[in-house]
């Protein structure tokens, strides 16, 4: 039971570490579900995958309020999140 969540954390941090600024991009719904395909990136030195990086694009304006739940910010701030989102050339979110 805890993998899920631990996945689903590691899925959020890297989507906070995305957002590089409060950028309102049309109909994104915010989902940190949506950054599963990083996870392994996250808790690896796995390099990310096209999807992580794609995903983590798609969820850039969600990653402020991803760091704003207790639950997922140790996740977006670990190293390894900022080393994908830096991968994916998606700059770390100042909020």
């Amino acid at each position: 039971m805890k993998a899920p969540v631990v996945v689903f954390c590691a899925l959020l941090a890297v989507l906070l570490l995305v957002q590089g600024g409060v950028t309102v991009e049309a109909a994104v719904t915010c989902r940190p579900i949506e950054l599963s395909a990083c996870v392994s990136a996250i808790t690896s030195s796995t390099p990310p995958t096209t999807l992580c990086c794609s995903k983590i694009k798609e969820q850039k304006p969600c990653l402020c309020q991803y760091l704003q739940n207790p639950n997922l910010k140790k996740f977006v701030n670990s190293p390894n999140a900022r080393k994908v989102a830096s991968t994916c050339g998606t700059p770390f979110p100042k909020c």
